[in-house]
């Protein structure tokens, strides 16, 4: 927000600006996150010394190890097949650490030259140093499965070190199948800065550099989002068509990225011979395609119970036919309008976790005591939300772009639910507590709906609780039914890439167009423009298949939390466990305690009916 100074020396504002003022002011004093607890600042020699010494360890780690991994391995118990796992840990650990605080630099302004510049140089050299690293996942899954068995067993009695990383090593195997001739593998990694790395990088700056104009005011990204869920309709018209001229001035752009790393995407798809067009997504994710397809397929079937009937009832509430696309996230009449301010959104949250367990609000006290969120809508800022993990050794950090809304605290509930997990899967280390992308949404998912239940009990009122249902469900529905379309969107576009080669930005947009007509139903119309809003869906770009772990999460969340409310005893400790054992367990191993199965083709209805309970509450307020 500008201060009086500032606002002195400029021209009259208009009534708009000065409105976007005055709720900034009402936000309160929104955090910007202190990233000192990684490097002091982006020159400092601290940063200088780490860039240095990474380079140099994982030079000496590859003359130390490379090519006797498999010696050691038949050695058992008197081999370092333990130290070697814990040194490359270590190395990936300091690279981690660089790289964080480089992104999150670089997050927080990407129009500045010298924060693009170090993000640049770091993916550069550390993509050189990591080279170094390549061989050691590649050797170790060279090694015969029954030597390698051998060496693990007797770990557990012998080498509590290479016992402690079992899971990780038994985890890189299932990459075996897929695994290339280590110098292929090697060009494929150093020309990733150049490739992948770098279409990454050109949507990122060109996404946080466009402006839309609304009513005379040039606003970033985030901002015209937000003013799709303004209560006046004919705003909402305005800047869903602000949206689509600057979408569609740069769609030339946004179309060759996307063309350029489909085409990459098939290249190493081919290479490493995946079968199916999201089979490396669902390796990644450590969930088989099977489960995948059964999720997608039982909320296409729901589709008509769900969305299409849920506009229905919302064009209704707003008086009309039809809703346009800009008034798919309409407010209801009922709901309040009032910004919520940092220190009420900040509460709402603490306290709803603290009513699940005290633990949990002590860990996301944390993030609010000591500036591990950053709030402030800033020009040049990323757009959306994000929890970032870091490294072990620190902690994670959260970035918002905090505007007051009502959703702008479930999203805060959300990235936190993701912060603290990423604090309790620490203690594995930076080996095994990344968690597969299914996985790592229950926690923010479930932080989401202790926000609302709890919100939800303490609302009597009629209008007021028919407003926080609506909303629920719209989120859910954005979760679950929307993330499964843009995974058919993607599918489409990749499959249609690979049998037609380059494809138009016509025929991209009329690809989005039919997804999102089937998953909206009759009730929402589409109008001219809408086929350009694929271009700003950042997961498209950074991780092809994503998506369907937003609904994986929901689904997941709303049978584990069905679990929750009918049999509390011993649940916290139960889900405390699943947090905490980041990514060293299977989704069936970590879902079995609380007795879920996502292999169970009714585990996915059963997790779509909790939307459609809703909607069926909803209906017994109609009116």
């Amino acid at each position: 927000m500008a201060n009086n100074t500032d606002r002195a020396r400029r021209p009259a504002a208009t009534d708009a600006a000065l409105a976007a003022e005055n709720a900034f002011s009402e936000l309160g004093n929104l955090p910007e996150w202190n990233l000192a607890d990684l490097y002091p600042a982006i020159e400092s020699p601290e940063l200088k010394r780490d860039l240095d010494r990474a380079a140099a360890e994982a030079a000496g780690f590859e003359t130390a190890w490379k090519g006797k991994l498999a010696d050691e391995a038949a050695r058992g118990p008197e081999g370092r097949l333990g130290e070697a796992v814990e040194a490359y840990e270590g190395i990936e650990e300091l690279m981690g650490r660089i790289v964080s605080y480089a992104g999150l630099l670089y997050a927080g302004d990407t129009s500045d030259p010298k924060r693009a510049k170090l993000y640049g140089d770091v993916q550069e050299k550390l993509t050189d140093a990591s080279a170094h690293l390549i061989f050691f996942t590649l050797e170790l899954n060279k090694i015969e499965d029954a030597v390698l068995d051998a060496v693990l067993d007797a770990a557990l009695e012998a080498d509590p070190r290479l016992a402690h990383y079992r899971p990780w090593v038994l985890d890189i195997r299932r990459d075996k199948p897929y695994e290339l001739e280590d110098r292929v593998e090697q060009l494929f990694h150093e020309k990733s800065v150049t490739g992948r790395g770098a279409w990454n990088r050109l949507f990122d700056e060109t996404m946080t550099s466009l402006r839309f104009t609304v009513d005379g005011e040039e606003l970033a990204l985030e901002q015209t989002l937000n003013l799709l869920q303004d209560a006046d309709g004919e705003k909402r018209h305005r800047a869903a068509q602000a949206l689509a001229d600057t979408f569609s001035k740069n769609l030339r752009t946004f179309t060759l990225i996307t063309n350029t790393l489909a085409k990459d995407k098939e290249i190493s798809d081919r290479w490493r011979g995946f079968e199916d067009i999201a089979d490396s997504r669902h390796l990644a994710n450590r969930v088989e395609r099977p489960v995948v397809d059964a999720l997608a397929e039982a909320v296409r079937t729901a589709y008509p119970r769900l969305s299409h009937r849920y506009y229905a009832m919302k064009a209704r509430w707003l008086g009309m036919d039809v809703l346009n696309h800009w008034d798919r996230n309409a407010p209801l009449p009922e709901t309040p309008q009032a910004v919520i301010g940092w220190d009420e959104a900040k509460n709402t949250v603490l306290d709803a976790y603290a009513a699940f367990d005290p633990r949990m609000a002590e860990i996301a006290g944390r993030f609010f005591d000591h500036n591990w969120i950053d709030a402030p809508v800033r020009p040049g800022k990323s757009p959306g939300a994000f929890a970032h993990p870091t490294v072990p050794s620190a902690h994670p950090y959260l970035l918002l772009n905090y505007l007051g809304k009502p959703r702008d605290v479930m999203t805060l509930a959300h990235e936190m639910g993701h912060g603290i997990h990423q604090v309790l899967a620490g203690k594995q280390g930076a080996l095994m507590a990344p968690t597969p992308l299914t996985l790592a949404e229950t926690a923010s998912v479930f932080g989401e709906m202790l926000t609302f239940r709890s919100l939800l009990d303490r609302t009597t009122e009629k209008r007021e609780r028919k407003a926080m249902l609506a909303q629920k469900v719209e989120d859910m529905l954005n979760t679950v039914v929307r993330q499964i379309a843009f995974y058919e969107f993607e599918r489409k576009v990749h499959a249609k890439r690979r049998s037609d080669g380059e494809l138009t930005s016509d025929q991209i947009g009329e690809l989005w167009l039919d997804v999102q007509k089937a998953c909206l139903g009759p009730s929402v119309k589409l109008r001219e423009g809408y086929e350009t809003f694929w271009a700003y869906i950042p997961h498209f770009i950074h991780s092809p298949f994503y998506v369907y772990a937003y609904a994986f999460g929901d689904c997941l969340v709303n049978s584990l939390f069905a679990v929750y409310q009918q049999a509390p005893e011993g649940f916290q400790e139960r889900y405390f466990a699943m947090l905490e054992a980041g990514g060293t367990k299977h989704h069936s191993e970590l879902l079995a305690p609380f007795g879920l199965d996502a292999s169970d083709p009714d585990f996915w209805s059963k997790g779509l009916s909790v939307i459609e309970g809703l909607i069926d509450e909803l209906e017994t307020l109609d009116g």
